[in-house]
């Protein structure tokens, strides 16, 4: 949970850099800024507890409940700000068994406290809500509910959201900042059906004849759209994992005609664990357990409730992101949304400005899968191969404090970034401590990119400032240009911004060296023969004329 005082500490410590020369430009709304500020409304109070509890009508793709917010309050206000999106509606606000009033400014409500909010108290307010939600149009890109069918024709239902916000299902405080500290999901679906959620199982009820309420509690921090509804025909089958921190409970929950299949194809997760849990640390969640969970689109990191839908397929659909061949050792989804348990769910972006710190640390976790089990050789060239698909089209980072990112080569550009940075550490055992160091540092916390980016520089012991803003803050890829003459080899960085300072590996005459180059010409002096740039830096090399 994210106390007052560090939510100041990093909101100062945010690079207005990439905001005010290289960000996007664009005319933001007040409801952009409602979304993805952290408002007045917002600020003066810390979630420790929520209890979604709803009913899900998969005939009326209809949803309805209530959740009962649990806060601290740290600065004596009465207006508190909760999110929830058209065409949903809260119905009602009660405190202390009494209904308050509030008002609605788009998908912003804002609820007027009657009763005195004194520093220090812990408080709840419970909020009633219904309607029909946002059906998801392409999930998990253009989240929402996902209202499907499975083979045999049992309702297969599933929800999305990241980006969009938690607030298109359930009424929360919906920004990244303050995660809350434990939740309840209670949910309500036909008994012929089993939900999954985050957390363990707690138990189910059986309130009527016909339907079943599956409770399910969550123990550790968790972010908003973190938090997941799964409904299906589901089997489980389980096993335990050995992990850093003892016993991990590992359950699958899959359509029940897929069980066979799923038991051979999830072989991967195992795999996952011990690579990850040897690059990252231990597992986050112990606690909450691991789950992965079969649903009607391509997955997602839902926290401690993994969703899968690749079809059981290696590779991205089949496919093989990189054309080397490496891609297809692997399912995608396994691994890609696993290693978001520890850089989105653990390590979380405190605006999603800065979604690269989710999703370029895991295209770079796909690499690192692959080193530990096929070899360094191979993690490197699955990501070099995936520098295909960069568009180099606007800056990594996006405008800050309005919901909105930055460019989608987040990906395998942020990963190439990692993979470059690597590079640079020349030390192995040094960029696994840092990358475990990461996950020790900023446990269950939200963070900046500066903060990272900071923290990275100062466990290998090298500024890599000018590095970060040239890759996640420009669109230009750096240009190593060299001539020779007979006097030596004479080169520089171009394509760059003002100072650019990395250091680039070179085979000179058959020999690794490191050179230091720089905006301005420099000289190396030796009879040059033959010359090569290291291809795991991510770089463009141009060989200019003497004259």
């Amino acid at each position: 949970m994210i106390r007052y005082i560090l939510f100041l500490l990093v909101l100062s410590n945010i690079n207005s850099y990439s905001q005010d020369i290289f960000a996007e430009k664009k005319n933001f709304t007040r409801q952009d800024s409602l979304r993805g500020s952290i408002t007045k409304e917002r600020i003066w109070w810390d979630l420790n507890y929520y209890h979604l509890d709803i009913k899900v009508d998969p005939e009326k793709k209809y949803i309805e409940g209530y959740n009962t917010v649990k806060y601290e309050v740290l600065e004596e206000k009465q207006v508190m700000q909760i999110d929830l999106q058209q065409p949903l509606k809260i119905t009602q606000v009660i405190e202390e068994g009494k209904k308050i009033k509030f008002k609605r400014e788009g998908n912003a409500y804002f609820i007027y406290l009657k009763k005195r909010q004194s520093s220090g108290d812990v408080n709840e307010i419970k909020i009633s809500y219904g309607g029909n939600p946002k059906v998801a149009v392409r999930a998990p890109w253009d989240g929402g509910f996902s209202w499907d069918n499975d083979e045999k024709g049992n309702h297969f239902i599933a929800t999305s959201c990241q980006g969009l916000g938690a607030s298109v299902w359930w009424p929360n405080k919906d920004h990244m900042y303050d995660e809350v500290d434990s939740m309840l999901i209670s949910v309500n679906i036909p008994n012929n059906l089993v939900n999954v959620s985050n957390g363990r199982l707690r138990e189910i009820t059986y309130p009527d004849d016909k339907t079943a309420t599956y409770h399910w509690f969550v123990s550790n921090p968790i972010n908003n759209y973190g938090v997941n509804v799964n409904i299906g025909d589901y089997i489980k089958f389980s096993e335990v994992y050995e992990g850093e921190k003892g016993d991990l409970d590992i359950d699958y929950y899959v359509l029940r005609y897929n069980e066979e299949k799923a038991k051979i194809h999830f072989q991967d997760v195992p795999k996952m664990f011990d690579a990850f849990e040897y690059w990252f640390g231990p597992y986050p969640f112990y606690e909450d357990s691991y789950k992965l969970v079969e649903v009607p689109y391509l997955g997602m990191e839902h926290q401690s409730s993994i969703t899968y839908g690749n079809k059981y397929l290696k590779g991205y659909l089949g496919r093989d992101p990189s054309d080397t061949g490496w891609g297809l050792k692997f399912d995608f989804i396994i691994i890609h949304e696993s290693g978001h348990e520890w850089f989105a769910n653990n390590i979380t972006y405190i605006d999603i400005a800065d979604m690269w710190v989710h999703e370029g640390f895991t295209a770079y976790s796909e690499n690192l899968f692959l080193d530990y089990h096929y070899g360094k050789q191979a993690g490197a060239d699955y990501t070099i191969g995936t520098r295909k698909g960069i568009q180099n089209d606007k800056p990594i980072i996006g405008p800050y404090d309005v919901n909105k990112n930055g460019s989608k080569d987040m990906y395998s550009k942020g990963a190439n970034l990692l993979h470059t940075v690597r590079q640079i550490t020349n030390n192995d055992e040094l960029w696994r401590k840092t990358l475990r160091g990461l996950n020790e540092k900023f446990y269950h916390k939200t963070v900046s990119s500066t903060q990272v980016e900071e923290f990275i520089s100062e466990s290998i012991g090298i500024d890599l400032k000018y590095v970060f803003n040239q890759y996640l803050r420009d669109v230009r890829i750096p240009t190593f240009e060299y001539k020779i003459d007979e006097n030596g080899l004479y080169y520089r960085w171009s394509n760059s911004i003002d100072n650019f300072d990395m250091p680039l590996d070179i085979v000179l005459n058959g020999e690794k060296t490191r050179l230091f180059p720089k905006n301005k010409w420099r000289e190396y002096k030796t009879k040059v023969n033959t010359i090569e740039t290291d291809k795991n830096f991510y770089i463009e090399t141009k060989k200019k004329v003497s004259k």
